[in-house]
């Protein structure tokens, strides 16, 4: 009789045993009002006057799906973005709100799609941290009356039309050559400044040109394949008398 009565007593304890994990915590419920968080371990609860649901606090990765929007210069584009969350308040995510991870996921759709049509496509994408901050700004000040700490937000990918990609392809290529050519104006700037500088040097030292003349026939003939000519400036002189005499004696 007695082990019967043990054994009865047993199982009623082990019906009124509850366990909550490390990373959760069990919002209990008396007859259908909120009584108090219950904290990891085993708990007694009392069957029917009692009821408890688990939530787990532990940081949450919630993926928006592809959301299309258009940007504020007209330009359609797909966003997609993850949101990093928290429980903070396991009472109010229960009490506060139906479905918290659903509630908090269509949130975040609404704010992503509002926060890209308030800006341009060349800020979309050159200040995605910064626009991924707004929306976690407008996130976590929503959700606080849920419990819950929105911690990051990132923005996975902007995707745009291929005819958009083509244009924005031309204009990288078109900047580009544009900073080709200024390089090259520049660099053939400094090279011309750097002839004139030395056509100055070389006017000005006397001598200097003969030495630069010797130097140039010197690194002609390193190579001798090359056949070199040197004719001093009274042959040159006497070389243009003899041309001009001999178109004369044609001439007549």
């Amino acid at each position: 009789m007695w082990i019967y009565l043990i054994i009865f007593i047993g199982v009623l304890l082990l019906a009124f045993l509850k366990q909550v994990n490390q990373y959760e915590r069990g919002v209990v419920f008396t007859m259908g009002r909120y009584s108090y968080v219950m904290q990891p371990g085993w708990r007694l609860l009392i069957p029917v006057f009692q009821t408890f649901h688990k939530v787990d606090i532990r940081v949450k990765a919630v993926d928006v799906p592809d959301q299309k929007a258009i940007t504020r210069d007209n330009v359609p584009v797909t966003v997609n973005a993850v949101i990093y969350y928290k429980v903070t308040a396991a009472e109010k995510a229960i009490i506060e709100v139906e479905n918290f991870k659903y509630a908090i996921s269509q949130y975040a759709q609404t704010t992503m799609r509002n926060i890209v049509g308030s800006v341009t496509l060349d800020e979309l994408l050159s200040k995605r941290d910064e626009i991924a901050d707004r929306i976690k700004e407008i996130v976590d000040k929503e959700t606080d009356e849920w419990g819950i700490k929105v911690n990051n937000v990132e923005l996975k990918d902007v995707s745009l039309p291929e005819s958009m990609e083509r244009t924005i392809a031309k204009q990288a290529e078109a900047e580009r050559e544009k900073r080709a050519v200024i390089i090259n104006s520049e660099g053939e700037l400094a090279a011309s400044a750097n002839i004139a500088q030395a056509a100055r040097t070389l006017s000005e030292v006397p001598g200097a040109l003969h030495l630069r003349t010797l130097q140039s026939i010197n690194d002609l003939s390193s190579d001798q394949s090359n056949t070199v000519i040197f004719m001093t400036p009274l042959e040159v002189l006497k070389a243009f008398e003899g041309f001009a005499q001999k178109m004369n004696n044609e001439n007549k």
